[in-house]
């Protein structure tokens, strides 16, 4: 699923993937920085916690929103795929200035959302300057390649992940979070391993990568974020192990960042930022 095309002169609103279990109690610096991103007190965002089995996943997120004074905090619960086509839900993601997804099951969101009006609505919102967050499960939907399922691990196995399409606001990273809780180091090196265009991004928990229209993540939150980058990939044994049997990969660049650090899509770059910054201080 392609990104939708920016306007001319315009720029799309921030994608922000969030590793799951974000502070929700204390500081709260990652979903205060989203209401801010969204307006603060002006902010009009829309909760889809279509990924979650939970009855209450969306109220619950309408109250934390609610808490950190967000103008307003609307939970839609696509439940069918029928909802994908509501011309009420439609109206209120047209109006919405940020969209948030929850997390649960990436698939629940693909199956329901995929091609349905909604989900070329939302790509077409975030085209047009509206941002869109995610955690856990909704952050994985939010590229074009999507990690639906796999092993953990440190060691990538040819079959040690399974992908499927995303929501497509970007076809540039894919994600993986929950990321060094539950080792899965080895399942997105062998996403990149399927395909090396894509730079992978893994995402611990109370961790954000705040991705910005310039295509700059900065991290957010106490843990790291793990950029994986195949750009210069020599040598891969994917297309010649079977399923069971690790991949010999030769080239891969890898960066930890931590909170204030970048890593420039386009470039491939990474900094320290105010990290270097503090230390020259």
């Amino acid at each position: 699923m392609c990104p939708s095309r920016i306007p001319e002169g315009g720029q799309r609103g921030w994608i922000v993937p969030i590793g799951g279990a974000e502070d929700k109690e204390s500081r709260r610096r990652i979903l205060s920085r989203f209401v801010e991103l969204c307006g603060g007190r002006d902010a009009d965002i829309v909760v889809i916690p279509t990924a979650s089995r939970k009855p209450d996943t969306g109220s619950r997120y309408e109250e934390l929103f609610d808490r950190l004074e967000a103008g307003r905090a609307t939970s839609l619960d696509f439940a069918s795929r029928e909802d994908g086509q509501r011309d009420d839900y439609l109206r209120k993601v047209e109006k919405a200035s940020g969209i948030f997804f929850t997390g649960g099951n990436q698939l629940r969101i693909s199956t329901i959302l995929g091609g349905t009006p909604a989900a070329k609505l939302i790509r077409e919102r975030n085209a047009h300057g509206v941002h869109v967050a995610g955690t856990s499960a909704g952050a994985s939907i939010l590229s074009e390649h999507m990690i639906a399922f796999g092993k953990e691990g440190s060691s990538p196995r040819a079959g040690s992940v399974r992908l499927a399409p995303g929501l497509g606001l970007t076809n540039r990273f894919i994600i993986d979070q929950h990321f060094r809780q539950r080792d899965r180091l080895g399942r997105l090196v062998a996403a990149l391993a399927y395909n090396p265009f894509a730079i992978g991004i893994g995402l611990d928990e109370d961790t954000a990568a705040f991705i910005n229209p310039d295509n700059v993540l900065e991290v957010e939150g106490s843990g790291a974020v793990t950029v994986v980058d195949a750009d210069g990939l020599e040598f891969s044994s994917m297309a010649e192990v079977s399923l069971s049997q690790p991949v010999c990969l030769l080239g891969l660049k890898v960066h930890i960042l931590v909170e204030g650090a970048t890593f420039n899509l386009h470039t491939r770059t990474a900094s320290a930022g105010k990290l270097a910054s503090d230390r020259q201080a």
